[in-house]
């Protein structure tokens, strides 16, 4: 069903959980309308994601499983047959294709209950002191900034509903930072909720200093979450010194959304690493990828008597159970016969005075096989400095090759980089 039809989409996912009602599926609406996340210069957009062991239940033999509402929308209006899929499905998301092929993630009401409650638990307000000061209304209330066929969006609308509140909703179009402060004025719960990703809050970190009132609602919220992208440490310490509770999660579609804030896992999550790859497990993993029985073989495997979400991220876990990642196993290139982590590269260059926007991506080179490019929106960077800066920090073969710059960054509907497009813009004819 539309993701922009959020009241329908409330009643239908209300009736997808407590088990009346089909699994639904979420789409952009035609056109691209609905809630979008759009770059603001001087921004940042990076990358940065029980206990139930095995697999959900089968349907019962001869059961006929729930459908799905389908992402088409035929001209004459009339909804496409659904695909079928089990009985424990409640939702299911399309994931960004970000770096690739977008795949259909299958969550059980279970699952999503299960990610709202532990999150719930994670940012209650009793672990800030002053908080929980909004007048009147209902405990916790939730402001869906975050387009609601992606995860972190869809979250917003299962936590509402978990919660017993509404939603408040930002109005339809480009991400406003005036808007964002008119719809935080209309919340009336005592306890107040956001999910941002970073390009998002740097936004609103831009539009406070010269808006008193919207710094001010901003201060309101119990907590702003802050995932889907890398977090850089900049922005945190800027939102921190303004007196705002900014919690960093991950996760993904396949855990329900964030199961680790701040590096901690939350609620049964549970977190391990097994050949330099991430893993998690707990009650907030997907069933799978609806008709894609081996990526779901793939990604979701039983070790230990648990069953484990393969996240295909770098990373550790320390001693003290903090979950830290590196960046994503397959944004690694050999360059002149060196191991080369894009992700470490593009944090790197980001620290940089002027360059948060950057992305950093994979180019071939006749000599060296592939190399580091950096594409930016910034005019006035240098690559001899960014080469140096690099090499020092990182590696010699971590230095970026190239510099590109263009007069926007382009980007998915869930804010984050289109990877994709940048790769083939460097590989095109032409860029130097």
């Amino acid at each position: 069903m539309p993701a922009d039809d959020v009241p329908a989409l409330l009643d239908a996912l209300r009736a997808a959980l407590d088990g009346t009602g089909p699994a639904v599926l979420p789409y952009a609406p035609p056109g691209g309308a609905g809630v979008s996340i759009q770059a603001a210069p001087e921004s940042t957009a990076g990358t940065a994601p029980e206990s139930t062991a095995g697999t959900a239940p089968e349907p019962a033999a001869g059961a006929a499983a729930p459908p799905v509402d389908s992402p088409a929308q035929p001209a004459n209006g009339d909804r496409a047959a659904g695909d079928t899929v089990p009985p424990s499905v409640a939702l299911v998301i399309e994931t960004s294709g970000s770096t690739g092929t977008p795949k259909r993630v299958a969550l059980s009401a279970d699952a999503l209950l299960a990610s709202a409650a532990a999150s719930d638990a994670a940012i209650a307000p009793s672990l800030r002191p002053g908080a929980g000061a909004g007048a009147g209304g209902p405990s916790k209330q939730w402001l869906l900034c975050l387009p609601a066929h992606y995860v972190a969006g869809a979250n917003v609308l299962v936590r509402s509903i978990a919660a017993g509140t509404e939603p408040v909703l930002m109005p339809e179009g480009h991400f406003d930072p005036a808007a964002f402060r008119d719809a935080a004025r209309a919340m009336t719960g005592q306890e107040r909720y956001v999910s941002l990703v970073p390009v998002q809050l740097a936004r609103l970190l831009s539009a406070a200093a010269a808006d008193p009132a919207l710094l001010e609602e901003l201060r309101r919220f119990d907590a702003i979450l802050v995932g889907g992208q890398a977090l850089r440490q900049e922005l945190r310490q800027e939102a921190s010194d303004l007196g705002l509770r900014v919690v960093r999660t991950y996760g993904s579609s396949e855990t329900s959304g964030g199961c680790v804030y701040d590096g901690v896992p939350i609620g049964p999550t549970r977190a391990r690493v097994a050949g330099g790859v991430l893993e998690l497990s707990g009650p907030t993993l997907a069933e799978g990828y609806l008709g894609d029985p081996e990526r779901t073989d793939a990604a979701f495997v039983v070790a230990e008597g648990r069953r484990w979400y393969r996240t295909g991220d770098l990373g550790e876990v320390r001693e003290d159970g903090t979950v830290v990642v590196h960046g994503r196993a397959d944004n690694v290139i050999i360059s002149g016969g060196e191991k080369v982590l894009l992700d470490a590269v593009e944090r790197h260059v980001r620290s940089l005075p002027g360059l948060a926007d950057a992305v950093v991506v994979a180019a071939d080179s006749a000599e060296w096989g592939q190399v580091p490019v950096v594409v930016t929106t910034a005019t006035d960077a240098s690559l001899a400095a960014i080469r140096s800066s690099s090499a020092r920090a990182i590696g010699r073969a971590a230095q970026p090759a190239r510099l590109i710059t263009v007069p926007e960054i382009p980007h998915l509907a869930s804010g984050k980089p289109d990877r994709v497009a940048l790769a083939a813009l460097v590989a095109g004819p032409g860029v130097e």
